[in-house]
């Protein structure tokens, strides 16, 4: 039975049964945010302990390790985790888990979770993070692939209806459920039950609109490849990311995430994201609407200066979150902020 609705209520019970399901999972606990999701996970380790983060990954997640859990005794370094031989040697006796996300926010680089998870495992009580909240339970199951742990901001595509703010953890170990759920229940960073009751409803409709994601993102990075006043596209799902293959292999399909430098400086991005009509200039992704917006000085600007330059996030750097509209809507919009732009 229930006995408190912070500790358990039938609406968070059937949100969480639902998720372990899409995630090949025994077990799923929801959180209030994708935030308090990380904050849960991080509570299983102690003062001393060290954690080895992606170096390219979203700016909350950046700015919790380094403002917040560094305070509280935790040692976090950065280190490229798409490079294994950077990742075996980063690894410590003291080293607890390794946090990676993929495809990375903002330059959507991939990383091989099963070469990963194989590196990770060599070692002793080290857990392996998955942040699959770009990907969505259907085109990635990072437990599948050896991942200990698989987490999402469902505020993004798992929800997909930007109406909820919410975390999801999946797990199939009995011993780290336990724990997660004895800090769920202690931290009490946990959803409403009317939030986990429109997350539902949100799942429901989460293969149509993955599919629709991938095939209009599809369309915008080509159209974006193949346009003079663009330098340069990152999308996984274009042959010319530098991780197609990978791609192809551990994912079914792509999200509506697309990545591209525009030619010229900050006054050209900022004149093309001003002049967007469909697009609304806002944070957040994963949502039905499409969504752009300027990482150097919206999402990723609590990143360090010089570690956004090394990695990549310049101030030409555009995200772009490709909703469910028309097509031709979408390509006329870019057609017409790059014209007035460049």
């Amino acid at each position: 039975g229930y006995e408190y609705s912070r500790s358990g209520n039938p609406t968070r019970n059937c949100l969480e049964k639902a998720v372990a399901a899409l995630d090949g999972a025994k077990y799923c606990l929801a959180y209030a945010s994708g935030l308090a999701a990380t904050l849960n996970i991080t509570h299983l380790l102690k003062a001393g302990d060290m954690i080895i983060c992606m170096d390219d990954v979203y700016g909350g997640t950046n700015r919790y390790f380094r403002k917040v859990a560094m305070k509280m005794g935790l040692n976090v370094v950065f280190v490229d985790c798409a490079k294994m031989e950077c990742l075996e040697a980063a690894i410590t006796p003291e080293t607890k888990l390794v946090w990676i996300e993929t495809p990375t926010n903002p330059t959507l680089k991939v990383i091989d979770i099963q070469a990963c998870a194989d590196v990770v495992h060599k070692h002793k009580d080290v857990l392996l993070v998955v942040d699959n909240t770009f990907m969505s339970a259907y085109f990635q199951r990072p437990l599948s692939l050896g991942a200990d742990i698989c987490m999402y901001s469902a505020t993004k595509y798992m929800n997909g209806h930007s109406d909820v703010v919410m975390g999801l953890v999946s797990v199939n170990c009995d011993d780290l459920y336990e724990r997660l759920k004895f800090l769920q229940n202690s931290l009490g960073a946990v959803p409403s039950a009317f939030d986990c009751y429109l997350c539902n409803r949100g799942l429901k409709t989460l293969q149509i609109r993955m599919k629709q994601h991938f095939h209009n993102a599809l369309a915008v990075a080509r159209f974006l490849e193949s346009d003079s006043r663009v330098e340069k596209v990152i999308f996984p799902g274009l042959p010319s990311h530098p991780q197609h293959e990978l791609i192809k292999r551990q994912c079914t399909g792509c999200p509506g995430m697309v990545t591209f430098y525009i030619k010229g400086n900050l006054k050209h991005a900022a004149t093309f994201l001003k002049n967007l009509k469909v697009f609304a200039l806002a944070e957040s992704l994963g949502g039905y609407e499409s969504l752009a917006e300027h990482p150097a000085i919206m999402t990723h600007s609590s990143v360090p200066k010089e570690d956004r330059e090394a990695l990549g996030i310049s101030d030409t750097l555009v995200r772009l979150s490709v909703g469910l509209e028309d097509e031709e809507d979408l390509l006329e919009d870019l057609d017409q902020a790059l014209k007035a732009a460049v």
